[in-house]
């Protein structure tokens, strides 16, 4: 399967149960970049336009780049209302947009399935002499007992898992890919709470997860049935995340 389809079958938990960015990326980037509401955005790897989101409701033209047919046209219905939203059929390598057209380019949790060399170039090619690049995506924590009871169930139903994890991703491996001394890392704290019905929903709208039919899709769901009912509060539990944000020019 191309990665480029990966999540076809998934949108519809991906836009239910998928995290949102932490409303405070916003003011950061006002202060770090001097982000403005007339900047243009280019969203590459938009998805279903989680990552378009937090620059539309500022008020700024967003392109968001999404290469899924499904995935994007989700997306044109979700945010279809904001006049400053534009679905683009283009990719990381080819985005289809102006030279020189972007002030930011971000990337949501897409970073991991991009050939860099090529987006890097591409990347060049669209942004203006002083654009910046937001790379951000949410770190599921996975110390405390719950979330590490998750994660154990992942390790051992899902495929290939450890090599399609964007925490894969981090300073290390990003210190290459921008220019030299431009870097800046930041964290944000962010939670979702969960009911059974909508915890089944989040882990099924993960690419690496079996999908009904699949040998492993019942032991997978009996076990993380499971989990929840040893550490559901009231019928809830909680997912914790990190919001990684790095901030620089390429």
């Amino acid at each position: 399967m191309k990665n480029t389809e990966r999540f076809t079958s998934r949108v519809e938990n991906y836009v239910k149960y998928r995290p949102h960015y932490p409303v405070a990326v916003i003011p950061f980037l006002q202060e770090e970049i001097r982000l403005k509401k007339d900047s243009i955005i280019a969203d590459i790897g938009a998805g279903t336009g989680i990552s378009s989101q937090p620059f539309l409701d500022n008020g700024n033209k967003v392109y968001a780049v999404e290469p899924n047919k499904a995935m994007r046209e989700m997306a044109v219905k979700l945010l279809g209302r904001f006049p400053n939203f534009e679905a683009v059929d283009g990719s990381a390598e080819d985005t289809k947009l102006p030279d020189a057209s972007v002030d930011l380019i971000v990337v949501g949790t897409a970073f991991h399935w991009f050939d860099q060399p090529a987006a890097t170039a591409e990347f060049r090619r669209i942004g203006k002499e002083d654009a910046w690049v937001v790379l951000m995506w949410n770190v599921r924590k996975s110390k405390l007992p719950f979330e590490k009871a998750y994660e154990d169930i992942l390790h051992k139903y899902a495929i290939n898992y450890k090599d399609m994890d964007h925490r894969n991703v981090g300073l290390e491996q990003l210190v290459d890919f921008f220019i030299p001394g431009t870097l800046v890392e930041k964290r944000f704290l962010n939670t979702q709470a969960f009911d059974f019905t909508a915890l089944k929903g989040r882990m099924l709208s993960s690419s690496y997860v079996p999908e009904e039919g699949h040998p492993s899709y019942e032991p997978m769901i009996k076990a993380l049935e499971d989990i929840f009912n040893k550490y559901q509060q009231n019928g809830m539990v909680t997912f914790h995340y990190d919001t990684a944000l790095y901030l620089g020019r390429v």
